[in-house]
């Protein structure tokens, strides 16, 4: 491992469980096209997986050429891109492939009787077993140092309302609350087998599926919990907040993504102990309520946002705020010019 990438880990290890060391900027490269997407993801069925191996090991190298490039705080790693269907599929759900976006699933039942009768399927389920053999695929091609992520990472109770039509799940919130919890803890288990043994198969990991930062893998799993924004807060605790504490109990911490118009959740979110990272998609009245209620616990990940909006939350930081900023794609010489800029507003200590 060179020595900046060393120093990197260390500086984001600090920024989310250590003294603060100042806001991280990660500059994401340019996109590197990948012709395989009309076919939906490398998990699903139809195509061997040596055909998608090239698109994936191309990202990598991309990431590692604006990583030398620049004087950023990123970590190079291999992104194990795939739709948000991976788990739900893994239960049965069929798939939906889109032609200009990831697939998604499809809802397998529509009542409790269906969802009671659903199994906890084995991590030899074909999506997930596509997952770990590609993981081997490109483990044998980079070495032993380089992070492999994790794949799309949905929380629990997201999974169960993919596996459960979604207009159904909700009234059975109501009418068969158990038989929703019950869903929601076979997909807990599921999500906890796979942690367990991506972590232990693969070697070195990176938990982090979204945005494209890292993290040490003992500081917590990385997720997106993007159903809390169609529920009231009371109904957040009662069928999501029980899974995500599990988790942040069990993994020593919680990485979030929520792009949901969710900022009524935020109390709960503060009861998640050890929430490491939150990845917020603002939306009215903006990240000033996320700042005042996080700062000081949770760094604040804003994910390819534009520059002048940065500079608003610069100025809007309070004392103890700490922020990862992981910037949009751009050309490298536009990214060394937004990089050198933005290092002029985000102090280092």
């Amino acid at each position: 491992m060179d020595s900046r990438t060393l120093c990197n880990r260390r500086f984001m290890a600090s920024l989310f469980a250590g003294p603060f060391p100042g806001h991280a900027i990660i500059m994401d490269p340019e996109p590197v096209e990948n012709e395989m997407w009309c076919y939906g993801d490398f998990t699903l069925p139809g195509r061997p997986l040596t055909e998608w191996l090239p698109y994936l090991l191309r990202d990598y190298e991309q990431r590692l050429r604006w990583h030398e490039a620049l004087d950023d705080d990123s970590v190079p790693f291999v992104k194990l891109s795939t739709g948000t269907e991976l788990f739900a599929a893994a239960f049965g759900c069929p798939v939906h492939i889109y032609e200009d976006s990831p697939p998604c699933a499809l809802p397998l039942v529509t009542t409790p009787e269906e969802a009671d009768r659903l199994a906890v399927p084995g991590l030899d389920a074909p999506p997930l077993a596509r997952v770990f053999e590609m993981a081997r695929l490109v483990r044998q091609r980079v070495g032993p140092e380089v992070p492999i992520s994790v794949p799309d990472i949905q929380s629990a109770f997201d999974i169960a309302a993919l596996i459960w039509r979604k207009q159904d799940l909700y009234m059975a919130t109501i009418t068969y609350p158990g038989a929703v919890k019950r869903l929601v803890e076979k997909c807990q288990q599921l999500l906890k087998a796979f942690f367990d043994t991506f972590s232990r198969e693969v070697g070195e990991v990176n938990l982090c599926h979204c945005p494209n930062a890292w993290a040490p893998a003992e500081l917590g799993v990385w997720l997106s919990e993007d159903e809390a924004g169609a529920m009231s807060a009371r109904m957040f605790g009662e069928f999501c907040l029980p899974g995500l504490v599990d988790l942040a109990q069990t993994y020593g911490g919680l990485f979030m993504h929520c792009c949901a118009n969710a900022d009524h959740q935020y109390g709960n979110f503060k009861q998640i102990p050890n929430l490491r990272g939150l990845n917020r998609v603002f939306q009215h009245p903006g990240p000033r309520p996320a700042i005042e209620i996080f700062s000081g616990q949770t760094v604040l990940i804003v994910a390819w946002t534009e520059e002048d909006k940065v500079l608003e939350m610069l100025d809007m930081a309070l004392p103890d705020t700490r922020f990862l900023f992981n910037m949009p794609g751009q050309p490298l010489e536009q990214a060394k010019r937004t990089l050198e800029r933005l290092r002029e507003r985000c102090s280092r200590v």
